[in-house]
């Protein structure tokens, strides 16, 4: 039997297939984007199937074809990785692909240090990583474009298991002459009549709003915005105030100015951090690894003071 295509054009398929642009599905593969048209015509030609609609100046749409082609793709590339997977496992070798989806609130701050420890302690590993709201999380994770994810235990479904990190107390960020910036801690009554600006994402703002709910408050809110860099900038010109979880290394927004950063009083729900996977999937040893290796790292993180569990991760995964 001749195989008409190669496992590298499935995954360019996919890849295209889920982007619907050619650059971008080059730029996540870390191709060029010729290759990718390339690849993607040479399995038009071989199978005579148009797989794509090209469309000057809207990207590509799957024709039904093509829905198809790329759904048994993806079945022929996730049994493929079973096999380097089962290699690793006989092996002891950490390698392969590794696609780890981060919640957009937190990824420039935790990603970017993981990911750069990880690759250095395993460079045969191939690391994808997606910044996503939660519920395109949920949705990678349950559609297999993911591995693993990094989130909050928000709304977490039945068949996902979380695996906790971090916890994360809520902390109000002031401009860092604030008359309140001085102040070791803030009760949300003090924060209520001031102006507030909300960091606007799915399930994070619901979080932030719950802590004046609970205490039968509303805050004043004047400016909503789903980045963290903008909230940071807004606050440090003196437009109000935000509430957060993470601390970044850095006081200073990106226009300069510095913050300050003052945990909230009363016992606050605080957020959990932690690894989102498909419930009763058996990991392969990339992804143990990976996890436990989160657990390690952000221990040591500077200057996010994440109070971690001491508990293994993977205890009952069986984790070599």
């Amino acid at each position: 039997m001749i195989l008409r295509f190669t496992i590298r054009q499935l995954e360019y398929l996919v890849a295209v297939g889920e982007f619907g642009s050619v650059t971008e599905a080059a730029e996540r593969v870390n191709v060029s984007a010729p290759s990718i048209s390339a690849a993607i015509s040479q399995l038009e030609r071989e199978f005579g199937i148009t797989l794509f609609v090209r469309r000057h100046a809207h990207g590509l749409s799957l024709t039904q074809a093509g829905h198809s082609f790329v759904a048994q793709a993806r079945q022929i590339l996730s049994e493929a990785n079973k096999l380097n997977a089962l290699s690793n496992e006989l092996t002891g070798q950490v390698r392969g692909p590794l696609h780890v989806a981060c919640l957009v609130t937190f990824a420039q701050t935790v990603i970017p240090p993981l990911r750069r420890a990880f690759a250095d302690t395993h460079p045969d590993v191939e690391f994808f990583q997606y910044e996503r709201d939660h519920a395109l999380i949920i949705e990678g994770l349950r559609m297999a474009r993911f591995d693993i994810a990094l989130s909050y235990d928000l709304d977490v479904p039945a068949d996902m298991e979380f695996h906790e990190l971090a916890v994360l107390p809520p902390y109000a960020v002031l401009p860092e002459d604030h008359p309140l910036a001085s102040r070791t801690e803030l009760d949300v009554r003090e924060l209520a009549p001031q102006p507030m600006i909300l960091l606007d994402l799915p399930h994070s703002s619901a979080y932030f709003l719950s802590l004046f709910r609970d205490a039968d408050l509303s805050p004043r809110i004047i400016e909503r915005t789903r980045d963290m860099s903008v909230m940071r900038a807004m606050v440090a010109n003196h437009f109000g105030y935000s509430i957060a979880n993470i601390r970044p290394v850095s006081s200073h927004a990106l226009s300069g100015d510095k913050l300050a950063f003052v945990p909230l009083a009363g016992g606050l729900r605080p957020m959990r951090m932690g690894i989102l996977a498909m419930r009763g999937l058996s990991s392969p040893l990339v992804v143990r690894r990976f996890i436990d290796f989160c657990s390690e790292q952000l221990r040591t993180m500077s200057g996010m003071q994440l109070p971690i569990p001491n508990a293994r991760l993977d205890e009952e995964k069986g984790s070599p």
